[in-house]
């Protein structure tokens, strides 16, 4: 029978443990949608991608349709001129000049198509998916510490309410010791000064519940902020987190960092855009095509019927190759190419400086679980031996047989200690997630809820 009860409680833990870990994941779900923040990045992480698709689409030839229709004078002259702040007009020259103006109408379609490019549109697309993956990371890594930050104000939360309760204890001591010392005073047991004094202590541990109680009331809107909620809700209070310690972990496994993901995402943009530049150089071979019609209000022999500009009267079609060769922009453009070849070099060492920091903060994060776990099995026996003396001392002053600067240091000791014991508890699993926050890998955190 009594193997059946053991059985039966240890399932039931085991259930409470599972829904109270499904708790926090579920605030950590919300947070990853909701907060607004989050969805920001999940927008521009969108626009990204359709700059690739707009990379990509550089490689379909354009083709431009185009009507006018002009009414202006037909006064023309042989000979070139430059085609800044004119409008060029075709034709031979006429024999004066002349105020009277005619319609005129010209319609087509231009087709360009840059056949090849050699490299250069490729280096383009490269660079755009580039920005894509430094987009991404930059994602995960605001998903990744959002997620962080809201399971340690979650931690927080935690351990504030268990002091709120480790107070109300506190203040439920003191109002007791206060009846106590009133009965003792008016039987002549006690001097009437004790009174005043355990009055004196009552109200500071009203001002101690309230203080937290406070505290807590801030850090319920802090994480409702991080949830995304503009209403404050009760949120789901998990106390196995105070009857249980973490482990710690075998190995952190090999995931990348966000952060280490985000620094090469960086240098993977100024590497392409370096070979864009350098691509920039290249020459370029292009297919143009075109047809149009035109009108005009004058015929051939000079006779004027401004009307005829209206309609077509002549049509046009050609085709060709254009080879482009940008022969003097080596000029300007080394000197971009090396300016980016130094970036590249300060974002590999950002990269570097990235890793170098994570690879130390894994180790001190070791160090602060091991240390945080020894802590934590030290702290029940200090709590233990504080409940254990404040109940004698307290059997000895209701006796007469000690004075009350005694009993209140055993009390203050007594709130201490637990009070100590639920923050040594938490600080184990604030020392595992912040293993998990440099890492990079929240579910060395969440596997052993």
């Amino acid at each position: 029978m009594k193997r059946i009860i053991v059985t039966t409680i240890g399932i039931l833990l085991l259930f409470v443990g599972a829904s109270q870990a499904q708790a926090l994941k579920d605030l950590l779900e919300k947070a990853k949608s909701d907060y607004p923040l989050l969805k920001a990045k999940r927008f521009e992480s969108a626009a990204r991608e359709d700059q690739v698709r707009y990379a990509k689409s550089t490689a379909i030839p354009s083709i431009d349709a185009g009507y006018q229709v002009n009414y202006a004078t037909y006064n023309n002259i042989t000979g070139m001129a430059t085609a800044q702040h004119f409008v060029p007009i075709s034709g031979p020259p006429s024999v004066s000049n002349s105020s009277e103006a005619v319609l005129g109408s010209a319609g087509g379609l231009l087709l360009n198509w840059d056949l090849f490019t050699f490299g250069h549109r490729k280096s383009k697309v490269g660079s755009a998916k580039a920005s894509l993956d430094y987009q991404r990371a930059d994602e995960q890594n605001e998903v990744f510490q959002h997620q962080i930050r809201t399971a340690n104000v979650y931690l927080d939360l935690l351990v504030t309410h268990e002091l709120v309760r480790v107070y109300r204890r506190n203040l439920s001591r003191s109002q007791n010791n206060v009846r106590i010392v009133r009965s003792l005073s008016g039987s002549g047991l006690r001097p009437g000064v004790d009174t005043a004094l355990f009055q004196a202590e009552l109200a500071r541990a009203k001002v101690e519940l309230l203080n937290y109680e406070r505290l807590w009331q801030a850090q319920q809107l802090q994480l409702s902020e991080l949830l995304g909620d503009n209403d404050v809700t009760q949120f789901p209070v998990d106390s196995s987190y105070f009857s249980r310690l973490p482990v710690l972990p075998d190995s952190l496994g090999s995931i990348s960092h966000p952060l280490v993901n985000l620094s090469a995402g960086k240098l993977k943009i100024s590497e392409y855009e370096r070979t864009s530049l350098q691509r920039s150089l290249y020459p370029k071979l292009s297919l143009w095509g075109t047809a149009y019609g035109r009108g005009s209000g004058i015929r051939y022999d000079g006779y004027v019927n401004s009307e005829d500009g209206l309609s077509f009267s002549r049509y046009n079609y050609g085709a060709g190759l254009v080879l482009s060769i940008p022969l003097l922009q080596f000029t300007r453009t080394q000197y971009q190419i090396r300016s980016q070849k130094a970036q590249i070099q300060a974002d590999q060492e950002r990269l570097n400086a990235t890793t170098l920091q994570l690879n130390k903060q894994k180790q001190l994060a070791e160090i602060t679980l091991v240390n945080s776990l020894k802590i934590a099995r030290e702290t029940p026996a200090f709590f233990t031996a504080s409940n254990y003396a404040y109940k004698g001392l307290l059997s000895r002053y209701n006796s007469g047989l000690l004075n009350y600067t005694e009993l209140i240091q055993a009390q203050y000791a007594l709130v201490q200690s637990e009070a100590d014991l639920k923050r040594a508890y938490v600080e184990t699993w604030k020392a595992l997630l912040y293993m998990a926050a440099v890492s990079g890998d929240l579910y060395v955190f969440i596997n052993q809820l």
